[in-house]
């Protein structure tokens, strides 16, 4: 009777023959082809590349042609010197700007720890799909709950602004 044997693409010869076992341990290294160096250009500048960039970016947004763009920039410069000449107060604007900037700051950081937090973003959610719920059915189902809040919005809104009259 003879034998048949399957051959498979992933013969070993530790599995045919245990003397070579000892031999077939150990790693092999495989070396992947090395990349090309990058090319080399001699009038490329991170600072040149950025400005252009930017103002590519403003002349596109704008529908403008990047020399208007430059053209403009003096006068809002001009525009924001002159109103900060007309301050009389300029250390108390500085303090609120600064003031303004550490808080802004520091709430970002409060809400992102907050939102790292497991349970608490989840929780908020609900928080504000229950409060917007009750929102819309006590001021906006029915008709003279959406008169009242209208007159609430127009009354406060008189208050800031001021009548005309």
């Amino acid at each position: 009777m003879a034998t048949t044997s399957a051959t498979c693409g992933l013969t070993s010869r530790a599995l045919l023959d245990p003397k070579a076992a000892s031999s077939q341990l150990r790693p092999h290294s495989v070396r992947l082809p090395t990349l090309p160096p990058p090319r080399q250009t001699a009038s490329w500048s991170p600072r040149k590349t950025a400005s252009h960039m930017s103002r590519s970016v403003i002349g596109i947004a704008t529908g403008e042609t990047p020399a208007e763009v430059s053209s403009e920039l003096p006068e809002v410069v001009k525009t924001i010197k002159d109103a900060w000449d007309k301050l009389d107060d300029k250390y108390a604007v500085a303090s609120l700007v600064l003031v303004g900037l550490v808080a802004v700051w520091t709430t970002t950081g409060m809400i992102s720890a907050i939102d790292r937090l497991p349970i608490v973003p989840g929780v908020l959610e609900l928080v504000g799909i229950g409060y917007t719920a009750w929102f819309v059915y006590y001021n906006l189902v029915f008709e003279p709950d959406r008169e009242a809040l209208i007159e609430k919005i127009k009354g406060t809104y008189s208050d800031i602004i001021g009548s005309s009259s």
